[in-house]
């Protein structure tokens, strides 16, 4: 009797399945990572802002499903000092043309919710991070004509979740942050532009 040989769209859609279950790993975890927090220079209005470079830590509750279903919530905190001058005039720097500049102290809480796709691939899962959340900037008691400023912040970012253990893990990864300038001070007119935090980062997750 002759035996008929499968064909060649049945032995992919087997090798799908096959690769979908190994791929497939329902995992939730919790993670805690120390990041640098680097942003840029905005311009408008007639005025500059930056905000001072500074380290931040990151908590993050994880959940996977599969590749594609997978979700996090995350709260981060670090110090965003800002820095206000004006603009200088046509004619400057002539003698005598400084113009004032202004510094808040200030601490920068952010909650965000993310889609993680993924993939698992022995020990290594690397995944990537697009999500939207709020940026509250505070300034530090103490400080005259400062308020405090709420606007959305868009993420996005990759990495990779590296396995040691069967729950524990390092974690490593790219996180960029846009949002428009906040406006902490009420002696300085708001930029009223779009700037960018870039925050690597590395920590440990816990599976369970």
């Amino acid at each position: 009797m002759h035996r008929k040989s499968p064909s060649a769209v049945t032995l992919l859609l087997f090798g799908f399945v096959s690769l979908s279950g190994l791929a497939v790993h329902a995992q939730t975890s919790v993670g805690l990572s120390l990041y640098g927090a680097f942003s840029g220079t905005t311009n408008g209005n007639g005025v500059q802002q930056s905000a001072s470079n500074s380290a931040g830590g990151l908590v993050e509750l994880r959940h996977i499903s599969n590749p594609i279903l997978g979700w996090e919530a995350t709260y981060s905190y670090n110090r965003a000092n800002q820095t206000y001058s004006y603009n200088p005039p046509p004619e400057c720097p002539a003698p005598g043309c400084a113009l004032p500049s202004g510094a808040v102290s200030a601490n920068a809480h952010e909650i965000t919710g993310d889609w993680v796709p993924s993939i698992r691939i022995s020990n290594f899962r690397p995944f990537g991070v697009l999500g939207l959340g709020l940026l509250l900037n505070e300034p530090a008691s103490g400080q005259s004509s400062t308020t405090s400023s709420y606007q959305a912040v868009y993420v996005y970012g990759a990495g990779l979740d590296w396995g040691l253990l069967p729950h524990l893990g390092l974690r490593f990864q790219y996180r960029g942050n846009l949002y428009k300038a906040p406006d902490v001070t009420r002696l300085y007119t708001s930029t009223d532009a779009f700037t960018h935090t870039a925050e690597p980062m590395i920590g440990a997750y816990l599976s369970f």
